[in-house]
């Protein structure tokens, strides 16, 4: 089969591989359709994301949509040929978070698209059935794929707490934050507004329901009168993108950080939000939320399709990487078909 792997920052070669092999409950799936996420770019870019170094080749993706093609399928309750979503983390299940209810903290994830685990930039991928999420089958395959960042969205959102016509703010329009901001709605907020620098995200976050774009925080800032607002939701992959969403929001409001900074250190002033009185709460993946994901796409309340702006083969999965990274063609989310 072909695999694309990230060799070092800005190196990435579609090779030849050995098919993986289909062991114990293991399911062969073929791949379908592949987005290439924020955490990707991070080691694209800095051939690491915080402590995860790149010491050899690995496949990166985590954005799965995938046919089965195992002719065991009816035996773990799916059909040969039908196209699932992927679930990329394994918790162990055993574990103190895992137990209270935390499976996305475990300490123990087996990720795809890490260094500890080849993700699905390939044509073939071998995944247990507990990984396996059925889709509507009318479902198109980029839609199945981004059911994954559109969970991490409906995870912060639930830590966010957003109230009846709540006023949210949104710092970065990323692929995340579109859907940051169309999830913001669904959960009651009377106004969302937007900071984002590049132009062609603000356009995007028009389009996705924002009521205001601006530049840089300080423009809700302005435009709420100097309140801010109730709820931030930072999702940036700057350093001080944190900071930014802090001075954002109103006294007494909450911060959620759902991006992820380059390198390993944020910056913040802590004097900001202790004299505000800020709850700050990080969020890291995702709970058990796939079931409301597809019920927001299933009707209409989420669209993902317009989320993606391009599209490559598998064997031009240097030139997606590398465009992706430098913003070219208003570039938004890539997808990789194989």
């Amino acid at each position: 089969m072909r695999a694309a792997a990230i060799y070092g920052a800005e190196d990435v070669r579609v090779k030849e591989r050995a098919r993986p092999p289909v062991e114990g409950d293991g399911l062969l799936l073929r791949m379908r359709s592949v987005g290439i996420c924020g955490s990707d770019l991070h080691y694209y870019r800095e051939g690491r994301i915080g402590k995860a170094n790149i010491d050899a080749p690995m496949i990166p993706g985590h954005e799965i949509a995938a046919e089965i093609v195992d002719e065991r399928a009816p035996d773990y309750g799916f059909e040969a040929g039908e196209v699932v979503a992927v679930d990329p983390a394994l918790p162990c299940g055993r574990c103190e978070s895992c137990r209270q209810g935390f499976p996305n903290l475990c300490a123990h994830t087996k990720f795809m698209g890490s260094p500890e685990w080849d993700g699905a930039l390939r044509e073939y991928l071998v995944a247990p059935p507990t990984m396996l999420v059925r889709v509507p089958a009318s479902f198109h395959d980029d839609e199945v794929a981004l059911l994954e960042p559109l969970g991490v969205a409906v995870h912060a959102l639930d830590l966010a707490r957003v109230r009846p016509l709540a006023t949210v703010g949104v710092v970065g329009a990323g692929p995340i934050g579109l859907l940051l901001i169309q999830v913001a709605r669904v959960c009651g907020a009377a106004e969302v507004h937007v900071a984002e620098p590049l132009p062609h995200r603000r356009e995007a976050a028009l389009d996705a329901g924002a009521d205001s774009v601006h530049t840089d925080h300080e423009g809700i800032t302005e435009v709420t009168g100097g309140r801010g607002t109730d709820v931030v939701l930072e999702a940036t992959d700057a350093p001080d993108g944190l900071m930014a969403a802090v001075r954002t929001a109103r006294i007494g409001g909450r911060v959620i950080g759902v991006g992820i900074p380059e390198g390993y250190d944020i910056a913040l002033t802590a004097s900001v939000a202790r004299n505000k009185g800020l709850t700050v709460k990080f969020s890291h993946r995702m709970g058990d939320v796939y079931g409301r994901a597809i019920r927001l796409v299933q009707d209409q309340r989420v669209r993902l399709m317009p989320l993606v702006s391009h599209r490559f083969h598998l064997n031009a999965s240097a030139e997606a990487f590398a465009s992706l990274a430098r913003h070219e063609g208003k570039a938004l989310k890539a997808v990789v078909h194989t």
